[in-house]
């Protein structure tokens, strides 16, 4: 099949240059789903208000964390198997993977009404920015199952080799929610209700589309009606696999949490929204170096299943290298024009420009080596060393960065809240640094 050649035998530069467009795109217009409604929630309901969706946040990172278990351990299982020549295995791990999507989605709908107040509470929501929160969270709780079905059914898109389709998904979308949040927000003054709406009508669309492209000529694996079940063996390798991103997504969100109710503390409410501007600026870069790993992803794990060395060394050694230049672009880029970046979310609060540029200088010092740190985490999931994978990332996410969190506040007030995530990156970097250069001599080893 030409796909499969493709990614056994095509030149690995072209080959990433091929998928990080497609790639990038998708993820960039993903990124614009919060970024959108926190634009226009922040310019046309107020400041108040864009710190009360920003409470949201770490609500959204658990959703999307739960989609990544499911998302990410089947797009890497099927890019395994496809390497293997085992397409049946292929598509029993998409039969198995949606069935998981549906149920995931079900309990994360019902868990998260019935704790709702509490949840909200504990990630640093306020009496007066509860209301809110709390609007937004009904009807994005609604579409919750259009969410993960479409994340992840997506990435199995990405990881059979049709990068360009994955990519139009995620246009298809995000277009459809940036032309939806200003007739909802502004023309029927529907505020963070209307933001929502906007966003669970365009994960529908996605959802249909994803399941559409599963039963067409264009997949290169089908859903097919027998294989939707539970296979156990399968459930236990893509819940593996997807481990690693799932308890980064959920580490994350209680690390926001976290970081929201030390904010309120050292900052008020005004200093939560600016976490939600600073997330929102920082996450296109990190999306792009994502976009790295979506484009690494499916030509290492086929040739690692291939036991092709050469070939999974020179995509990681390209990754590495592209991830390095985007960060530190990043990083001279922001650092020239924190208040121009800042004024789009809000141009009336002078508090919250002046907490927002503060925090955004801060926060992006540790960006020139961030590159090489989450494409070199991603590695180990890409070839299924989820435990490494998930070291990795809970490290930065927990080991390092929550003490930081306790312990430089107490120096530095705000400050040392914004200084955390540099120098947990720095530490995280050296970290990682030593499980790569181990796994790179070893690599020869599977040829054998």
């Amino acid at each position: 099949m030409k796909k499969i050649d493709e990614l056994s035998s095509a030149s690995i530069g072209r080959l990433m240059l091929k998928y990080f467009v497609p790639a990038f795109v998708g993820v960039f217009v993903n990124a614009l789903y919060n970024i959108v409604d926190r634009i226009f929630i922040g310019q046309g309901v107020g400041a108040e208000a864009l710190s009360g969706i920003s409470v949201i946040f770490p609500v959204m990172l658990i959703m999307m964390g739960f989609g990544m278990l499911i998302g990410t351990g089947t797009g890497v299982f099927v890019s395994i198997s496809m390497g293997r020549k085992d397409m049946v295995r292929a598509e029993k791990t998409l039969g198995t993977g949606f069935t998981l999507m549906l149920i995931v989605s079900v309990v994360i709908m019902v868990v998260t009404f019935l704790l709702k107040e509490p949840i909200l509470r504990s990630f640093g929501s306020t009496n007066t920015t509860f209301q809110y929160a709390n609007d937004y969270l009904d009807i994005i709780l609604v579409g919750v199952v259009f969410q993960v079905v479409g994340f992840s059914l997506n990435n199995v898109i990405r990881s059979e080799g049709n990068a360009k389709i994955a990519m139009y998904s995620m246009i298809l979308s995000a277009c459809t929610n940036i032309i939806l949040d200003p007739v909802f927000i502004f023309w029927l003054d529907m505020g963070v209700k209307g933001a929502a709406y906007a966003t669970i009508i365009s994960m529908f669309i996605l959802m249909v589309w994803v399941l559409a492209h599963f039963r067409s000529s264009r997949s290169v694996i089908k859903l097919k009606k027998e294989y939707i079940g539970v296979d156990l063996g399968i459930t236990k390798s893509i819940l593996a696999i997807g481990m690693a991103p799932f308890v980064m997504q959920i580490a994350n969100s209680l690390v926001q949490g976290l970081l929201n109710r030390k904010l309120i503390v050292f900052g008020g409410d005004l200093a939560v929204g600016a976490m939600g501007i600073i997330n929102s600026v920082i996450s296109l870069v990190i999306m792009a170096i994502v976009a790295i790993n979506m484009a690494s992803q499916p030509i290492i794990g086929f040739n690692y299943g291939a036991k092709s060395v050469h070939r999974v060394k020179e995509a990681l050694r390209l990754s590495l290298i592209a991830a390095t230049f985007i960060s530190v672009a990043a990083f001279i880029f922001i650092g020239s024009a924190p208040g121009m970046l800042v004024r789009l979310f809000n141009s009336d609060s002078q508090e919250l420009y002046d907490i927002s540029v503060h925090g955004l200088r801060t926060v992006i010092l540790g960006f020139p080596i961030v590159g090489f740190q989450v494409v070199a985490s991603h590695f180990f999931q890409a070839i299924g060393k989820a435990r490494i994978a998930m070291f990795a990332t809970l490290f930065r996410q927990v080991i390092s960065l929550i003490p930081l969190l306790f312990i430089l506040p107490g120096f530095w007030g705000i400050t040392g809240i914004w200084a955390a995530y540099p120098i947990s990156d720095s530490i995280t970097a050296v970290i990682v640094s030593f499980f790569l250069v181990r796994e790179w001599r070893k690599l020869p080893e599977i040829e054998a």
